[in-house]
Protein backbone atom coordinates (compact mmCIF):
# COMPACT_ATOMS: atom_id res chain seq x y z
CA UNK A 1 0.00 0.00 0.00
CA UNK A 2 2.52 2.42 1.01
CA UNK A 3 4.55 1.92 -2.61
CA UNK A 4 1.41 2.59 -4.39
CA UNK A 5 0.58 5.80 -2.43
CA UNK A 6 4.26 7.14 -2.55
CA UNK A 7 4.31 6.51 -6.81
CA UNK A 8 1.27 8.46 -6.61
CA UNK A 9 2.24 11.35 -4.84
CA UNK A 10 5.31 11.64 -6.18
CA UNK A 11 3.96 11.60 -9.28
CA UNK A 12 1.17 14.33 -7.79
CA UNK A 13 4.59 16.55 -6.73
CA UNK A 14 6.29 16.46 -9.88
CA UNK A 15 3.58 16.74 -12.74
CA UNK A 16 2.77 20.46 -13.61
CA UNK A 17 2.52 22.54 -16.37
CA UNK A 18 5.19 20.89 -18.12
CA UNK A 19 2.15 18.29 -19.52
CA UNK A 20 0.76 20.99 -21.34
CA UNK A 21 4.23 21.77 -23.56
CA UNK A 22 4.64 17.65 -24.02
CA UNK A 23 1.34 16.82 -25.16
CA UNK A 24 0.42 16.51 -28.91
CA UNK A 25 -1.60 19.43 -30.98
CA UNK A 26 -4.75 17.48 -30.78
CA UNK A 27 -6.11 14.71 -28.27
CA UNK A 28 -5.77 11.50 -28.66
CA UNK A 29 -8.43 9.59 -30.32
CA UNK A 30 -11.38 8.74 -27.93
CA UNK A 31 -10.01 11.03 -24.96
CA UNK A 32 -11.01 14.94 -24.27
CA UNK A 33 -8.51 17.36 -23.23
CA UNK A 34 -8.38 20.22 -20.25
CA UNK A 35 -7.14 23.43 -21.18
CA UNK A 36 -4.08 22.62 -19.04
CA UNK A 37 -2.74 19.53 -20.93
CA UNK A 38 -4.29 16.53 -19.32
CA UNK A 39 -5.98 14.12 -21.33
CA UNK A 40 -8.99 12.11 -19.93
CA UNK A 41 -12.20 10.06 -20.44
CA UNK A 42 -14.65 10.40 -17.52
CA UNK A 43 -17.27 7.54 -16.75
CA UNK A 44 -20.32 7.05 -14.54
CA UNK A 45 -22.08 4.10 -13.94
CA UNK A 46 -25.81 3.81 -14.57
CA UNK A 47 -28.77 2.25 -12.76
CA UNK A 48 -28.68 -0.93 -14.60
CA UNK A 49 -24.35 -0.92 -13.61
CA UNK A 50 -22.95 0.03 -17.03
CA UNK A 51 -20.53 2.89 -17.24
CA UNK A 52 -21.18 5.90 -19.51
CA UNK A 53 -19.15 8.53 -20.82
CA UNK A 54 -20.09 11.50 -18.17
CA UNK A 55 -19.63 15.32 -18.58
CA UNK A 56 -16.98 17.10 -17.17
CA UNK A 57 -19.09 19.23 -14.96
CA UNK A 58 -21.62 16.64 -13.00
CA UNK A 59 -24.90 19.01 -11.76
CA UNK A 60 -24.92 19.02 -8.23
CA UNK A 61 -21.58 17.99 -7.45
CA UNK A 62 -19.93 19.68 -4.52
CA UNK A 63 -16.92 22.07 -5.77
CA UNK A 64 -13.64 20.00 -5.21
CA UNK A 65 -12.40 22.57 -2.68
CA UNK A 66 -15.28 21.11 -0.30
CA UNK A 67 -13.51 17.40 -0.67
CA UNK A 68 -9.95 18.76 0.19
CA UNK A 69 -8.52 17.17 3.81
CA UNK A 70 -11.04 13.98 2.26
CA UNK A 71 -9.83 10.49 0.63
CA UNK A 72 -11.13 8.89 -1.96
CA UNK A 73 -11.37 5.11 -1.50
CA UNK A 74 -10.35 3.59 -5.19
CA UNK A 75 -8.89 1.55 -7.50
CA UNK A 76 -5.43 2.58 -9.42
CA UNK A 77 -3.85 0.92 -12.07
CA UNK A 78 -0.59 2.27 -13.99
CA UNK A 79 0.32 1.47 -17.26
CA UNK A 80 2.19 1.73 -20.44
CA UNK A 81 1.02 3.49 -23.29
CA UNK A 82 0.53 0.00 -24.64
CA UNK A 83 -1.42 -0.66 -22.00
CA UNK A 84 0.89 -3.10 -20.22
CA UNK A 85 0.24 -2.83 -16.32
CA UNK A 86 2.54 -1.94 -14.21
CA UNK A 87 0.80 -1.59 -10.57
CA UNK A 88 -2.40 -2.64 -9.84
CA UNK A 89 -3.88 -1.42 -6.38
CA UNK A 90 -6.74 -4.07 -7.09
CA UNK A 91 -4.02 -6.63 -7.20
CA UNK A 92 -1.63 -5.46 -4.87
CA UNK A 93 -4.11 -5.23 -2.54
CA UNK A 94 -6.37 -8.05 -3.25
CA UNK A 95 -9.37 -6.14 -4.46
CA UNK A 96 -9.28 -3.84 -1.29
CA UNK A 97 -9.74 0.30 -2.61
CA UNK A 98 -6.87 2.36 -1.59
CA UNK A 99 -7.42 5.96 0.18
CA UNK A 100 -6.02 8.69 -1.92
CA UNK A 101 -5.43 11.95 -0.25
CA UNK A 102 -7.36 14.63 -2.28
CA UNK A 103 -5.08 17.69 -1.90
CA UNK A 104 -5.35 21.60 -2.48
CA UNK A 105 -5.16 21.99 -6.39
CA UNK A 106 -2.28 23.64 -6.80
CA UNK A 107 -1.06 22.53 -10.18
CA UNK A 108 -2.57 21.90 -13.45
CA UNK A 109 -1.93 19.46 -15.83
CA UNK A 110 -1.09 16.96 -13.21
CA UNK A 111 -2.51 14.06 -11.22
CA UNK A 112 -3.55 16.39 -8.58
CA UNK A 113 -5.45 18.19 -11.27
CA UNK A 114 -6.61 14.46 -12.46
CA UNK A 115 -7.98 13.47 -9.41
CA UNK A 116 -9.85 15.77 -8.53
CA UNK A 117 -12.35 15.24 -11.47
CA UNK A 118 -13.06 12.04 -9.89
CA UNK A 119 -16.41 11.37 -7.74
CA UNK A 120 -17.33 7.84 -5.85
CA UNK A 121 -18.99 5.97 -8.94
CA UNK A 122 -16.75 7.33 -11.40
CA UNK A 123 -14.25 5.63 -13.69
CA UNK A 124 -12.00 7.06 -14.99
CA UNK A 125 -8.70 7.18 -17.54
CA UNK A 126 -6.11 9.59 -17.75
CA UNK A 127 -3.16 9.91 -20.05
CA UNK A 128 0.38 11.88 -19.69
CA UNK A 129 4.04 12.20 -21.36
CA UNK A 130 6.14 10.36 -19.60
CA UNK A 131 8.97 12.98 -19.66
CA UNK A 132 7.11 15.48 -18.21
CA UNK A 133 6.65 13.39 -14.94
CA UNK A 134 10.45 12.57 -14.37
CA UNK A 135 11.95 15.91 -14.63
CA UNK A 136 15.82 15.72 -14.57
CA UNK A 137 15.33 11.62 -14.43
CA UNK A 138 15.37 9.33 -17.34
CA UNK A 139 12.04 8.17 -18.15
CA UNK A 140 11.46 4.36 -17.30
CA UNK A 141 12.26 2.12 -20.12
CA UNK A 142 9.03 0.64 -20.34
CA UNK A 143 7.44 4.00 -20.15
CA UNK A 144 9.96 5.39 -23.37
CA UNK A 145 9.51 1.89 -25.18
CA UNK A 146 5.69 1.82 -24.87
CA UNK A 147 4.84 5.57 -26.64
CA UNK A 148 6.46 7.76 -23.80
CA UNK A 149 3.35 7.56 -22.14
CA UNK A 150 1.94 6.74 -18.51
CA UNK A 151 -1.66 5.84 -18.24
CA UNK A 152 -3.72 6.35 -15.17
CA UNK A 153 -7.09 4.42 -14.60
CA UNK A 154 -8.95 5.09 -11.90
CA UNK A 155 -12.24 3.97 -10.14
CA UNK A 156 -14.10 6.33 -7.43
CA UNK A 157 -15.63 4.18 -4.84
CA UNK A 158 -16.52 6.71 -1.83
CA UNK A 159 -14.97 9.82 0.09
CA UNK A 160 -13.87 9.01 3.68
CA UNK A 161 -12.33 11.48 6.04
CA UNK A 162 -8.99 10.93 7.87
CA UNK A 163 -9.69 8.44 10.76
CA UNK A 164 -11.83 6.44 8.50
CA UNK A 165 -9.29 5.73 6.10
CA UNK A 166 -6.45 5.30 8.91
CA UNK A 167 -8.56 2.58 10.16
CA UNK A 168 -8.86 1.18 6.21
CA UNK A 169 -4.88 1.30 6.00
CA UNK A 170 -4.77 -0.80 9.21
CA UNK A 171 -7.31 -3.12 8.58
CA UNK A 172 -5.69 -3.73 5.29
CA UNK A 173 -2.58 -4.13 6.75
CA UNK A 174 -3.27 -6.51 9.32
CA UNK A 175 -5.39 -8.89 7.33
CA UNK A 176 -2.52 -8.96 4.39
CA UNK A 177 -0.19 -10.05 7.71
CA UNK A 178 -2.62 -12.73 8.07
CA UNK A 179 -2.91 -13.70 5.03
CA UNK A 180 0.80 -13.64 4.13
CA UNK A 181 1.56 -15.82 7.64
CA UNK A 182 -1.14 -18.18 6.72
CA UNK A 183 0.36 -18.84 3.34
CA UNK A 184 4.12 -18.84 4.62
CA UNK A 185 2.88 -21.76 7.84
CA UNK A 186 1.10 -23.96 4.56
CA UNK A 187 4.22 -23.34 2.22
CA UNK A 188 6.79 -24.05 5.44
CA UNK A 189 4.33 -27.48 6.14
CA UNK A 190 4.75 -28.93 2.62
CA UNK A 191 8.53 -27.28 2.76
CA UNK A 192 9.81 -29.36 5.95
CA UNK A 193 8.55 -32.89 4.54
CA UNK A 194 10.57 -32.39 1.84
CA UNK A 195 13.73 -31.40 3.92
CA UNK A 196 13.13 -34.14 6.70
CA UNK A 197 13.53 -36.87 3.65
CA UNK A 198 16.81 -34.99 2.02
CA UNK A 199 17.99 -34.43 5.84
CA UNK A 200 16.96 -38.29 6.94
CA UNK A 201 19.00 -39.61 3.38
CA UNK A 202 22.17 -37.70 4.11
CA UNK A 203 22.13 -39.21 7.55
CA UNK A 204 21.60 -42.41 5.95
CA UNK A 205 23.98 -41.99 3.26
CA UNK A 206 26.93 -40.71 6.08
CA UNK A 207 25.76 -43.74 8.43
CA UNK A 208 25.13 -40.94 11.18
CA UNK A 209 21.81 -42.59 11.39
CA UNK A 210 22.48 -43.75 15.09
CA UNK A 211 24.37 -40.89 16.12
CA UNK A 212 21.96 -37.72 15.18
CA UNK A 213 19.75 -36.18 17.56
CA UNK A 214 17.36 -33.92 17.13
CA UNK A 215 15.82 -30.43 18.94
CA UNK A 216 12.19 -30.01 20.14
CA UNK A 217 12.24 -27.29 17.17
CA UNK A 218 13.68 -29.41 14.20
CA UNK A 219 17.25 -28.96 14.10
CA UNK A 220 18.86 -32.04 13.52
CA UNK A 221 22.77 -32.54 14.71
CA UNK A 222 25.24 -34.63 15.59
CA UNK A 223 28.14 -34.31 18.27
CA UNK A 224 31.62 -34.77 17.00
CA UNK A 225 33.37 -33.42 20.63
CA UNK A 226 31.34 -33.05 23.83
CA UNK A 227 32.58 -29.76 25.94
CA UNK A 228 32.25 -30.25 29.34
CA UNK A 229 29.92 -28.22 31.55
CA UNK A 230 26.35 -27.06 30.94
CA UNK A 231 24.75 -25.76 27.46
CA UNK A 232 24.40 -22.22 27.44
CA UNK A 233 21.20 -20.44 27.68
CA UNK A 234 19.24 -18.18 26.42
CA UNK A 235 20.44 -14.38 26.59
CA UNK A 236 24.38 -15.44 27.09
CA UNK A 237 26.35 -14.48 24.35
CA UNK A 238 28.37 -17.12 22.36
CA UNK A 239 31.52 -17.34 20.20
CA UNK A 240 31.68 -20.01 17.19
CA UNK A 241 33.47 -20.93 14.49
CA UNK A 242 31.72 -22.51 11.74
CA UNK A 243 31.85 -23.73 8.52
CA UNK A 244 28.54 -23.77 6.26
CA UNK A 245 27.71 -25.73 3.05
CA UNK A 246 24.59 -26.34 1.08
CA UNK A 247 23.62 -30.01 2.03
CA UNK A 248 22.66 -30.84 -1.17
CA UNK A 249 25.91 -29.94 -3.00
CA UNK A 250 28.28 -29.65 -0.64
CA UNK A 251 29.46 -26.38 -1.86
CA UNK A 252 30.69 -23.69 1.17
CA UNK A 253 29.05 -20.46 1.12
CA UNK A 254 30.38 -18.99 4.02
CA UNK A 255 33.22 -20.18 7.40
CA UNK A 256 34.72 -18.36 10.04
CA UNK A 257 38.07 -19.06 8.13
CA UNK A 258 36.91 -16.29 5.39
CA UNK A 259 36.60 -13.75 8.26
CA UNK A 260 40.79 -14.65 9.47
CA UNK A 261 39.57 -17.25 11.89
CA UNK A 262 37.77 -14.71 13.84
CA UNK A 263 34.72 -16.65 15.99
CA UNK A 264 31.09 -14.99 15.74
CA UNK A 265 29.64 -13.82 18.76
CA UNK A 266 25.51 -13.74 19.11
CA UNK A 267 23.18 -13.42 21.78
CA UNK A 268 21.41 -17.13 22.24
CA UNK A 269 18.03 -16.79 21.72
CA UNK A 270 17.16 -13.76 20.87
CA UNK A 271 16.38 -14.09 17.10
CA UNK A 272 19.84 -12.40 15.83
CA UNK A 273 21.03 -15.41 13.79
CA UNK A 274 18.44 -18.29 11.99
CA UNK A 275 16.67 -20.36 14.12
CA UNK A 276 18.79 -23.51 13.76
CA UNK A 277 21.65 -21.82 15.18
CA UNK A 278 19.77 -20.58 18.01
CA UNK A 279 18.32 -24.55 18.61
CA UNK A 280 21.11 -26.43 17.90
CA UNK A 281 24.20 -24.17 19.66
CA UNK A 282 21.69 -24.02 22.74
CA UNK A 283 22.35 -27.76 23.28
CA UNK A 284 25.99 -27.87 22.85
CA UNK A 285 28.56 -27.44 26.46
CA UNK A 286 31.27 -24.72 25.71
CA UNK A 287 34.20 -26.44 23.56
CA UNK A 288 31.77 -29.21 22.01
CA UNK A 289 32.24 -29.92 18.38
CA UNK A 290 29.00 -30.65 16.66
CA UNK A 291 27.34 -30.88 12.63
CA UNK A 292 23.58 -29.14 12.92
CA UNK A 293 21.58 -30.35 9.61
CA UNK A 294 19.43 -27.62 9.36
CA UNK A 295 15.99 -27.33 7.61
CA UNK A 296 15.06 -24.73 5.25
CA UNK A 297 12.45 -23.43 7.43
CA UNK A 298 14.43 -22.82 10.13
CA UNK A 299 17.09 -21.54 7.44
CA UNK A 300 16.70 -18.62 4.54
CA UNK A 301 13.62 -20.92 4.11
CA UNK A 302 11.79 -19.84 0.08
CA UNK A 303 13.84 -16.74 -0.56
CA UNK A 304 17.26 -18.50 -0.13
CA UNK A 305 20.47 -15.84 0.75
CA UNK A 306 22.47 -13.91 -2.21
CA UNK A 307 23.93 -16.38 -4.70
CA UNK A 308 25.37 -19.32 -2.62
CA UNK A 309 22.25 -20.57 -0.84
CA UNK A 310 19.33 -21.37 -3.54
CA UNK A 311 15.58 -21.13 -1.85
CA UNK A 312 14.03 -24.10 0.14
CA UNK A 313 17.78 -25.63 1.05
CA UNK A 314 18.33 -27.35 3.93
CA UNK A 315 22.25 -26.62 5.40
CA UNK A 316 24.93 -28.37 6.93
CA UNK A 317 27.30 -25.77 9.80
CA UNK A 318 30.09 -27.02 11.10
CA UNK A 319 30.28 -25.49 14.51
CA UNK A 320 33.10 -25.16 17.58
CA UNK A 321 30.96 -22.86 20.61
CA UNK A 322 34.44 -21.49 21.56
CA UNK A 323 33.28 -19.06 24.29
CA UNK A 324 30.11 -18.39 26.82
CA UNK A 325 29.46 -15.19 27.93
Amino acid sequence: MKRFLNLLLLLVAVAGPACLRAQAPTPTPGFERLPSGTEYQLFRRDAAGHYQRRPLVVAGDSAYSTRQGRFLLGYITFLTGRDSVLQSSRQQMHNNPIPVPLQALTKKGGQEEAISLVLPGDSAVFRFAADSLFPGRPVPPELKRAGNVLVVRVVGVRLVNEATARADMQRLQTQMMAEQQAKAKAHNAKQLVKDEAAIQAYLKKNKLTAKAKKTPGGTWYVVTLRGQGLPPKKGQTVSVKYRGTVLATGKEFDSSAKHGGTPFDFVLGQGGVIPGWDQGIAVLPKGSKAMLLIPSTLAYGERGAGGDIPPNAPLRFDVELVGVK
